[in-house]
């Protein structure tokens, strides 16, 4: 008997190690939802083709030449609804000059939600429903709000996750011209 307790306290002994030595040596500043799961940065942009909450036509290509900030959001998500006066700001910014702009992708919400949320706080850019044609699927969204910066030749050249801010985007262009 005392030779069995001896092998399963060394088994758990080892396993025990073997946990701590996992738990000191990972990464624990890497963010995994950060992780570009789909690879599509460095890629074109994945299409988008629809209708936008107001009937109008929205299609990623229509946007060559200029910047583009892909958002996925919700009305019900709190950094979302934090982050959206930062990218009004980046849109007003930019509608200006005319060199970018915002779309922002709905994520199961409901139509009169996303019209209630977009009437108390601004924006006037495309806003498309992931209800039926699953854009965040192609996006491989992992978290929300999470954004993708397409260049003016239609590559996906940063993944945002989480709130941004009309800083950083601004900064991502600027390194990437």
């Amino acid at each position: 008997m005392r030779a069995r307790s001896a092998v399963v306290a060394a088994i758990v002994g080892a396993v025990v190690v073997a946990l701590i030595v996992l738990f000191l040596t990972a990464d624990i500043d890497s963010d995994p939802n950060a992780v570009d799961t789909n690879q599509i940065v460095g890629k074109q942009a994945p299409s988008i083709d629809a209708k936008d909450t107001e009937g109008r036509p929205f299609r990623v290509a229509d946007y060559r030449g200029r910047w583009l900030l892909v958002n996925f959001f919700a009305t019900w998500c709190a950094p979302c609804i934090a982050e959206h006066p930062e990218l009004v700001a980046f849109s007003e910014a930019h509608q200006r000059a005319g060199d970018a702009s915002v779309v922002s992708v709905a994520y199961n919400d409901e139509p009169s939600a996303v019209s209630d949320f977009f009437a108390e706080r601004g924006g006037d850019w495309a806003v498309i429903a992931d209800d039926q044609s699953n854009f965040s699927i192609d996006y491989a969204v992992v978290a929300l709000p999470e954004s993708y910066l397409v260049d003016p030749a239609g590559k996906v050249v940063h993944k945002f996750v989480g709130g941004i801010t009309k800083a950083e985007v601004e900064r991502e262009m600027a390194s990437d011209r």
